[in-house]
């Protein structure tokens, strides 16, 4: 691998101390409490600044896929809800935008009202917990299995016990027949390429609120199991593909999948 893309992050690291120290070091001025969330409050500022670009950059991979979400969809996640502009409106009855940080809320209730969803008629939810709280997202949606679709968008690297919460979320989310959706950087198949992303790891999930760059995200999702009545451990998907983003170089320390899995019904 050359080293030119091994140091790559380098320059993102840069752009974004570049705009979020200022705005973050007020904010603690302003909040010294936020110190115990420093990293979510930077990584606020940056993904103000570079959301736009990031979704321009993922767009023409996105807009192949995302139309196919339907009914219930549960957006993991949602960020300022960019994701929303890439569904077909017409096939999704609700929208549930799971966010943790609840200073990106305002922005997913513009551009969701601007779709045609809303809370006051319940076709819009907008939900502070994150993956991990399957029964959170139970008990608000009425569970179980209340959801047609789950969509990820370049959410599940920064997701603690990753399998362990991909795993819940299919299995006690997401209804029989239901769709997997996601778009996510993750753990390359290159072996130098994959030993640079374990390596800076540890130094970029501290500025990018957990965010690790080698996470073997599609992986876990194309292996979840379930075992049937039989005792026989079996594939949890009917059906399901991955596939990379169109030119993007193979030293890529973001390297990319897109996938499309269909929940089997047992």
């Amino acid at each position: 691998m050359r080293l030119a893309a091994a140091f790559a992050l380098f320059s993102d690291l840069r752009a974004a101390v570049r705009v979020a120290f200022w705005p973050t070091l007020k904010d603690l001025y302003h909040n010294p409490a936020l110190i115990l969330h420093v990293s979510r409050t930077f990584m606020t500022h940056v993904w103000a600044a570079f959301s736009a670009s990031t979704d321009q950059n993922g767009r023409l991979v996105k807009r192949a896929f995302l139309p196919n979400a339907t009914g219930t969809v549960l957006d993991l996640g949602a960020g300022f809800g960019h994701t929303i502009q890439y569904l077909n409106c017409s096939k999704v009855t609700k929208y549930v935008a799971l966010e943790p940080n609840a200073e990106m809320h305002s922005h997913i209730r513009r551009t969701a009202e601007c779709a045609g969803f809303r809370e006051s008629d319940g076709s819009l939810v907008i939900l502070s917990c994150g993956a991990e709280d399957t029964m959170q997202i139970l008990e608000v949606l009425g569970g179980p299995h209340p959801v047609d679709t789950i969509i990820s968008v370049l959410t599940l690297c920064s997701i603690p016990s990753l399998k362990g919460v991909i795993t819940s979320l299919v299995r006690d989310v997401l209804k029989p027949g239901g769709q997997f959706l996601f778009y996510e950087h993750v753990l390359s198949p290159r072996a130098d390429v994959a030993w640079w992303q374990r390596f800076w790891t540890p130094l970029w999930s501290i500025f990018f609120d957990g965010c690790r760059l080698d996470c073997p995200t599609h992986l876990h999702i194309g292996n979840i199991k379930y075992v049937d009545d039989d005792g026989k451990e079996l594939s949890i998907w009917d059906e399901g593909e991955t596939w990379g983003k169109p030119g993007e170089s193979a030293e890529n320390l973001w390297w990319h999948q897109a996938g499309q899995f269909r929940k089997r019904v047992q």
